[in-house]
Parts: structure tokens; sequence; C-alpha cells
């Protein structure tokens, strides 16, 4: 029960939050309306076979369209940079930073 209550009071929190931001920097616009507009980027794995039985893994975000651009400029919001490539060496996942 507990942890219905939680995340019922993160969502107010993070709808409230946005709620301000969007008073102050895209008026007319809904917390539902941003969320559902983000909400369009997607993340992907994209799986590349080695010739040696590895496979690179490449975890890529879909490049926001143009609407989705101008909302992130407005709102002062930047995606993350896209994450390096994985590669796998029977079935484990190896970061190759490590």
């Amino acid at each position: 029960m507990e942890a219905g209550w939680v995340s019922r009071r993160s969502r107010q929190r993070l709808d409230s939050t946005l709620r301000g931001h969007l008073r102050k920097l895209a008026g007319g616009l809904t917390t539902r309306a941003v969320l559902e507009k983000f909400a369009a980027i997607q993340m992907v794995d994209v799986h590349f076979p080695t010739t040696d039985g590895r496979e690179l893994v490449f975890r890529r975000y879909t490049q926001p369209e143009k609407d989705q651009k101008i909302l992130l400029a407005q709102l002062g919001w930047e995606l993350p940079d896209q994450p390096p490539p994985r590669i796998t060496a029977k079935a484990d996942l190896v970061d190759p930073t490590l």
C-alpha cells in the first residue's frame, strides 16, 4: 500500500514541477501534452554480430522531431549523450570503458 502512495506522490511532484516550468516557458501546454510529445522519443538496441562470434550492441535514442526539438529548446532541456557501445562475450555484456 505504501509503494502506491509513494508512486502517486512522485507523479504529483513531477506534474507540479513540470507545470511550473511550462507556465513560465510554454504557457499553452499541459503536462500531459508534453509527456505525450516526449513519449515518442524511443530508445532502441541495435545489435551487430562480429566475425569472432561476439556482438556489438548500440543503445540509441531516436532523434527528436522538429516540434520536439523546439519544445526541448523552450524548456532549456537537452537529451543525454548517446551511451557508448557494448560488446557481448559469450552472452555477457562487456562495458568497453572499464
